[in-house]
């Protein structure tokens, strides 16, 4: 009766869903590139702290984010789907919780308030209020439409999203964060810090209701009352026994942990190493445009050679890129940045695809099992992302403790900032290339793989 009434899939719903990222990366990317920053230079928090912070988070996430996919995949759809309300529920609280976790006036606390007010505002905003808004928003991918280039478009305009919040938060942003005294170093004032975080609360709620008013769930999987109740546990067991899901988990970890190293070590690159904060901005639109480039071509090139074939020789090229320019020690932030974006256009096909990934997973899973697990498959799959960005922060904090970085000072020795600089390029481009090898030889899903699901689905779909 309603299927009658359902536009078609289209431009709407492929903007809606560039919105829905472009909401969470106003949080997300703002934490990746300046929280770390925040508890260090603005708080004076030791980086082994910050650390500790991070990988303590994701432990709870193990919790909160298959508890969410779990509830997710229970609900049945509602007459505005089953994903899509979440959006409205939660956009207040995740903004509000994000704005929470900048609050420059704690600088004046004590060490033990400090730290008590990280994890409660972290756990707050990272583990309850984003898992309950970004599982059901990745979800929604897989029931705008059924047909696989219509999902790898959906990946697309994601991609395209968190560039867009890239380029105000990357870009911006570090114009605005740091100072210069009168020795031209680079300082942070935490009173524009917590401006900033206010101002991108509101853009994120603001693209979180424009992605609601302009999508559309189609692919109506209502959960049968007569099939078998199966348990977390053994849901969890044969999602692990999937070796689509373990492949992409881990290329995953290993991207993220690549990527979010990189922007989060940045930071400290340009303002400790170069000390040049316009560098940095430079650096954050410099790191845009090859993907701005690549767009048209993501769609004819995965179509012909498959998105698991182009992402593995992309991502080795940008792990070449940084081993590059450890081995070459720059000391110009042009030449730097130049380096650097040949491995953002290699990498850069992996990212705007890698959401398309998941959705194969998903379709895989149900040819494999029978049953379509769309909420329990991201919630795991956004917990290996976490993972990765735990680890990111986590031994992005370590690292600096480890190369000599005192956060109760903000102009660091020139030894320190050598070990910053060696943080920041050698183990990215380890790990990019290991990005690389665990889609060749992990990831089982080739292009003509996918395509057969995409038949055995669509034939299910027709003859129900």
């Amino acid at each position: 009766m309603e299927t009658k009434t359902i536009r078609p899939f289209g431009w709407k719903d492929k903007i809606g869903y560039m919105f829905g990222d472009f909401g969470n990366d106003f949080t997300f990317i703002f934490a990746s590139l300046f929280l770390m920053v925040f508890y260090t230079k603005v708080l004076g928090v030791s980086p082994e702290v910050v650390g500790t912070l991070f990988l303590v988070a994701r432990c709870v996430d193990a919790v909160t984010d298959v508890t969410m996919g779990r509830i997710v995949d229970r609900l049945k759809p509602g007459k505005n789907g089953r994903f899509r309300p979440w959006l409205l529920r939660m956009c207040g609280p995740v903004a509000v919780a994000s704005f929470l976790m900048y609050q420059g006036s704690m600088a004046e606390a004590s060490m033990t308030i400090k730290v008590i007010y990280m994890f409660v505002t972290y756990l707050l905003w990272g583990s309850v209020c984003y898992t309950a808004i970004n599982i059901p928003y990745g979800s929604m991918a897989s029931v705008l439409s059924e047909d696989a280039d219509d999902r790898a478009s959906l990946s697309t305009f994601r991609s395209l999203g968190a560039l867009l919040a890239q380029l105000v938060v990357g870009v911006g942003a570090p114009l605005l964060v740091y100072t210069t005294d009168a020795a031209g170093n680079q300082l942070v004032e935490g009173g524009r810090m917590t401006l900033i975080a206010g101002i991108f609360s509101v853009f994120a709620i603001i693209c979180y209701i424009v992605c609601y008013c302009l999508t559309v769930e189609r692919v109506k999987v209502e959960p049968s009352a007569k099939e078998e109740r199966v348990s977390l546990l053994k849901t969890i067991e044969a999602l692990f026994t999937n070796r689509a899901l373990l492949g992409i988990i881990l290329a995953a970890i290993l991207l993220l942990l690549a990527s979010l190293l990189t922007q989060s070590v940045n930071q400290y690159v340009f303002i400790d190493y170069f000390n040049d904060k316009n560098a940095l901005s430079i650096m954050g639109l410099a790191g845009l445009l090859p993907s701005f480039l690549i767009v048209p071509l993501v769609k004819p090139l995965t179509k012909k050679f498959g998105k698991k074939e182009i992402s593995a020789v992309g991502c080795i090229i940008a792990g070449a890129a940084s081993i590059f320019l450890f081995v070459l020690r720059v000391k110009s932030a042009f030449l730097f940045i130049v380096i650097s974006i040949l491995g953002y256009l290699g990498f850069g096909f992996f990212n705007m695809v890698i959401w398309a990934f998941v959705t194969d997973v998903i379709d895989d899973q149900e040819v494999r099992t029978g049953r379509r697990e769309d909420g329990m498959v991201y919630a795991i799959y956004s917990f290996s992302r976490k993972i990765g960005q735990a680890l990111a922060g986590g031994f992005g904090a370590f690292a600096l403790a480890i190369v000599g970085y005192d956060s109760s000072v903000q102009v660091q020795t020139e030894a320190v900032t050598n070990g910053i600089y060696n943080v920041a390029t050698l183990l990215p481009g380890l790990l990019y290339i290991g990005v690389g090898l665990c889609l060749i030889f992990v990831y089982p899903l080739s292009k003509k793989r996918v395509d057969e699901n995409v038949a055995v689905l669509k034939q299910k779909r027709e003859n129900n």
